[in-house]
């Protein structure tokens, strides 16, 4: 195969007058404030993101620089700002069209750190803590996975929190952690993580608010991944690592309170399968229109038409079971169920698009130079993360069957 070089610019822009991949329309839905605020959120993403996303992809870097310019686009957490979940969704979708590690980045931070300490955190944490991480000051990050327990951590989390009674002069009381995380997105260099543990007195599931560099805490980035380049997972471990009982988060009593953050995740993280399509599609049409074989434009061929339309219609079909996931969102009645079929679907649609993708684009397809090698990588780690698809196809099953096939 003949080295692949860089493809020309696009002349004049051949695709920009022709329908974009919001094919319904669904944008329409958002209010004057949120569209203004969604076109905001592509210039920043065209200027500050889009040139650079390849480069910080092969390096395996993260690029902090950009924090403070994102911060200031006010979007943390947007359903505390008076935004919609459909808002919310079209934000992380968005994001994930131009590069979806900073997707990645921006949803555990907001969606999973900060909307916790709205939901979970005492009045005190949230003074504390709050302004400072939704105004990215301060990083965070959702200490859950561990080595050996992913989809069964609720039942086999081996993490330890033992709580130890102590007088005012010697601060209070505290509790001691043990154990280890990982797969945890921004785990590297975050400031702070919500770390979940087991209570040894009573085994229910307790939520920590852990200062990263507190004494006993050990951090490794985990190396040679082929999707997500640019987000820093971290293994990490807990050798005696004391936390004061003010940084027990109170509003935790159970593993269903975690679950309550999950579903918020899981339905970004579908959100995130919607952009990757929307990316896809992006790419391989544009590469049609341009690229010219036997005389012609790959778009004049009837198999290419077919995959666009079919990779058109996959990402169709998923923005439209999002933006009802947001409707029922907004009403509060969106359950497990509805949310775990949303992941699984749109999920397997984006693997199917960004296949297409990759085949329209030929052996370009496979370099990241032409960016859909790293759009279909990216999509494996979509395919897996908040409940691989097997997982949330036997949540949907239970819930249709009354009988689980999980355990």
């Amino acid at each position: 195969m003949p080295a692949a070089t860089p493809e020309r610019a696009p002349a004049a822009n051949a695709v920009d007058s022709l329908p974009t991949a919001d094919f319904f329309g669904f944008e329409a839905l958002l209010s004057e404030r949120e569209q203004r605020k969604l076109a905001e959120l592509r210039e920043f993403l065209a200027a500050e993101v889009a040139p650079f996303a390849t480069e910080w992809w092969n390096n395996a870097e993260f690029p902090a620089h950009i924090l403070p310019k994102l911060a200031a686009l006010e979007l943390s957490a947007p359903a505390q700002r008076g935004y919609s979940h459909l808002f919310a969704g079209l934000v992380i979708a968005e994001i994930t069209r131009v590069d979806t590690s900073i997707a990645t980045f921006f949803l555990v931070h907001h969606d999973l750190f900060v909307e916790s300490l709205y939901g979970f955190g005492s009045e005190e944490q949230k003074g504390r803590l709050l302004d400072d991480a939704a105004s990215l000051r301060t990083t965070g990050a959702f200490a859950l996975t561990e080595p050996e327990h992913g989809s069964d951590v609720a039942g086999g989390m081996e993490t330890r929190a033992r709580r130890v009674s102590a007088g005012a002069d010697d601060g209070g009381d505290y509790w001691i952690l043990n154990g280890a995380k990982r797969w945890i997105g921004n785990g590297t260099f975050c400031d702070y993580m919500l770390v979940w543990a087991r209570d040894e007195a009573d085994g229910a599931i307790r939520g920590f608010i852990v200062d990263a560099n507190l004494q006993g805490v050990s951090r490794s980035r985990i190396e040679h991944k082929i999707a997500l380049r640019t987000v820093q997972n971290a293994d990490i471990v807990f050798r005696d690592v004391r936390v004061a009982e003010a940084d027990r988060f109170a509003g935790i009593e159970s593993f269903e309170d975690t679950n309550e953050l999950l579903r918020g995740s899981r339905i970004m993280v579908a959100w995130q399968a919607v952009g990757q399509q929307l990316a896809a599609f992006d790419v391989a049409r544009q590469h049609a229109v341009e690229r010219q074989q036997f005389g012609r434009p790959l778009a004049k061929f009837q198999l290419i038409q077919q995959q666009l339309v079919t990779m058109l219609g996959n990402a169709v079909a998923s923005m439209g079971m999002m933006v009802r996931i947001a409707q029922l969102q907004q009403e509060g009645s969106a359950d497990m169920a509805q949310v775990a079929l949303a992941k699984s679907y749109t999920s397997a649609r984006m693997r199917e698009t960004v296949a297409m993708g990759r085949s329209i684009l030929g052996g370009n397809g496979i370099v990241s130079d032409f960016r859909m090698a790293k759009i279909f990588a990216d999509a494996e780690a979509i395919y897996t993360y908040e409940g691989s698809f097997e997982i949330n196809t036997l949540i949907v099953g239970r819930a249709v069957t009354g009988v689980s096939a999980i355990v």
